[in-house]
């Protein structure tokens, strides 16, 4: 009973938050500079004054800003996300068409960055001053400290000259005629780069906190208990300093998500990948408010649901979070 009313309080928290969200992103996105109407006359040649009013009539952007605001508000409630400028299709569709590709590229790297991220953490914490520790340091302020799109960058000139390994761009080859699980060989190979340079900065963080995380853990006096018990070493490392050094890298991992989709965005330009990245760069060039506005409502969703797995896995991981 407890564990629902919790559930539904965080639920009814994310929705309010998401309302704000939804109604700074119009404000901020509408008072920015850039006019759709212009960047759509001007992508097509030119156009009259009057075929410029009429646009600008049919996508209610001569109406005040506090109006069209209730209107996008009506219609979100609605699960209308309106009309693309530029597509000319529902921005609903577009999402659902860009999703999936998004997602397996996040999913792809931070599942990644966390597995081996942990897990070099660990190993480190085994041997402070060894030499694989000095080593995860070192690769973790070089991984830290790189843009990822100059990484991403780099990749592409490496593997798109001196060693043609993985492909550098799109998400299936041109000529593929695959599809269904014929087909994932080949996305798998196009995923390689991508995932990696995403990945990259978030392996480096979580190898450093884990490596922090487990040391204090590992000072601790049930840890101290658990040895003088005779336990192995290998017990007392994964079962029980494991558990509770992992809770820190838990938490950064969810509240980092909008971080990681941000990155998205970089990475899947510079390897012209066709997720929502891809999308809201396009978007904002063209002066697409639907579809940019889609684009940040679904990020922000995904945000919010991240953090609150990120509650209930602290739940499940930390019997004392579920005691109180």
């Amino acid at each position: 009973m407890k564990a629902a009313r919790y559930t539904l309080t965080h639920v009814l928290q994310g929705l309010a938050l998401v309302m704000a969200v939804v109604v700074l992103n119009f404000l901020l996105v509408h008072m920015a500079p850039g006019d759709p109407v212009e960047t759509i006359a001007g992508a097509s040649g030119g156009m009259s004054d009057e075929l410029k009013a009429q646009l600008r009539a049919d996508y209610g952007l001569d109406k005040p800003l506090l109006t069209q605001l209730g209107v996008y508000l009506g219609k979100v409630a609605r699960g209308d996300l309106g009309f693309s400028y530029f597509f000319n299709l529902p921005v609903t569709a577009l999402i659902l068409e860009r999703v999936p590709a998004t997602l397996l590229l996040v999913l792809s790297a931070v599942l990644g960055a966390f597995v081996l991220g942990t897990a070099l953490g660990v190993l480190a914490s085994r041997k402070p001053n060894g030499w694989l520790s000095q080593l995860v340091t070192v690769l973790s302020l070089v991984g830290f400290s790189a843009p990822v799109f100059w990484t991403g960058i780099l990749l592409v000139i490496l593997f798109a000259s001196a060693l043609p390994i993985f492909p550098v761009a799109g998400m299936r080859a041109a000529d593929s005629t695959a599809s269904g699980l014929a087909g994932v060989p080949d996305v798998l190979h196009h995923l390689v780069l991508p995932a990696f340079t995403l990945a990259i900065v978030y392996l480096a963080q979580y190898s450093r906190l884990s490596r922090a995380s487990m040391l204090d853990v590992l000072g601790s006096d049930f840890i101290r208990t658990a040895r003088a018990k005779g336990l192995a070493d290998r017990v007392v490392l994964y079962k029980h300093a494991l558990r509770n050094a992992v809770l820190p890298v838990v938490t950064v991992l969810g509240l980092q998500f909008g971080n990681v989709l941000a990155g998205a965005i970089l990475v899947e330009t510079v390897f012209n990948w066709p997720g929502l990245g891809r999308l809201a760069f396009d978007s904002v060039l063209r002066r697409d408010y639907p579809t940019i506005l889609g684009v940040l409502l679904f990020s922000s969703i995904v945000v919010v649901v991240m953090n609150l797995v990120t509650d209930l896995c602290y739940r499940l991981i930390d019997p004392r979070i579920k005691t109180a």
